[in-house]
């Protein structure tokens, strides 16, 4: 889910410029990817302190773009490798579920510019 107020707060403190929002939409895009990848590549090498910095870069850009379901995963990523317990059920599902909602994440973000563009 994206929260679209996050995104029209956003729009507004630049004063609606789109172009802007847009470029930061796509460099979000850009590095979520990438922090995906280190976090999946931290939970397969069952390295907790690993996941913790790109977990925490992730919970934190996503709530910028109103990425808020990709951000709570990503805090039950970072909070579970602080505490070193890559195994709780609570993480085993944050990461298992975290790629589908990056999936969707993306489309909404993009139909958002897109609306925004139209006005």
């Amino acid at each position: 889910m994206v929260d679209e107020r996050v995104l029209e707060e956003l729009h507004a403190s630049v004063e609606g410029d789109t172009g802007f929002v847009r470029d930061l939409i796509d460099a979000y895009l850009v590095d979520s990817a990438e922090q995906l990848e280190a976090i999946e590549a931290a939970l397969r090498a069952e390295d907790a302190e690993a996941l913790v910095r790109p977990a925490h870069t992730l919970k934190s850009s996503s709530a910028t773009v109103g990425a808020m379901d990709v951000s709570a995963l990503a805090r039950t990523l970072e909070v579970a490798g602080r505490s070193g317990s890559l195994g709780d059920l609570e993480a085993r599902r944050a990461a298992e579920a975290l790629p589908g909602v990056m999936d969707t994440t993306e489309p909404a973000l993009r139909a958002w510019i897109a609306g925004a563009e139209g006005r």
